[in-house]
């Protein structure tokens, strides 16, 4: 291949790569494209040296590459503010849509039974929250279902008298986890 070849298969895979990283900060893709990375570096990387004689075709070669330069920088950044826990690509427009979204407050139950249900309930609507989840369709019927269903058999399973409900977060997506309550 020639040297046209080559630029024009660099802006292609360029093209595709700076497309695969936006699916990948939005959550479409899972995994971050870093062998299409390593391709686009290699084939920048080959004329990095080399005299390439036709002025529009190293403008081209030059421009092609200070992009995949930018674009390296923005991505190591979003991906360092991913893993501190900090990235907050659409907060602003959350924050939009919350604001038009009317306000509707759970009544909390005092005492009781379920006064330990209403708290599950709060914790688990607050985790859906925190991972941008929405909290529209969670009743408290449910939770309430969900631990009538689990806390026989785990009372029968650890063979203790009572459990203790809690929500953890796996994987970007609140749970309610059931642990034999020590007595």
């Amino acid at each position: 291949m020639g040297i046209p070849e080559d630029i024009s298969r660099l802006e292609l895979e360029l093209r595709e790569l700076i497309i695969k990283y936006e699916q990948y900060f939005f959550g479409i893709e899972k995994r971050e494209p870093l062998k299409l990375l390593d391709e686009v570096q290699r084939l920048a990387a080959r004329y990095r040296n080399v005299s390439i004689a036709n002025t529009m075709q190293r403008f081209r070669y030059d421009s092609l590459v200070a992009s995949l330069s930018v674009h390296s920088q923005k991505w190591a950044r979003i991906n360092r503010l991913i893993e501190e826990g900090r990235y907050d690509r659409d907060r602003f427009k959350l924050s939009l849509r919350e604001k038009s979204r009317p306000a509707v407050q759970a009544p909390l139950v005092a005492a009781g039974p379920d006064s330990e249900t209403e708290r599950i309930f709060q914790q688990y609507c607050a985790a859906r929250k925190s991972c941008n989840l929405p909290v529209e369709n969670v009743t408290r019927e449910a939770i309430a279902s969900a631990i009538a269903r689990q806390k026989p058999a785990i009372m029968e399973k650890y063979h203790c008298s009572d459990v203790e409900f809690v929500v953890v977060v796996e994987n970007g997506k609140p749970s309610l986890k059931a642990r034999p309550k020590s007595s």
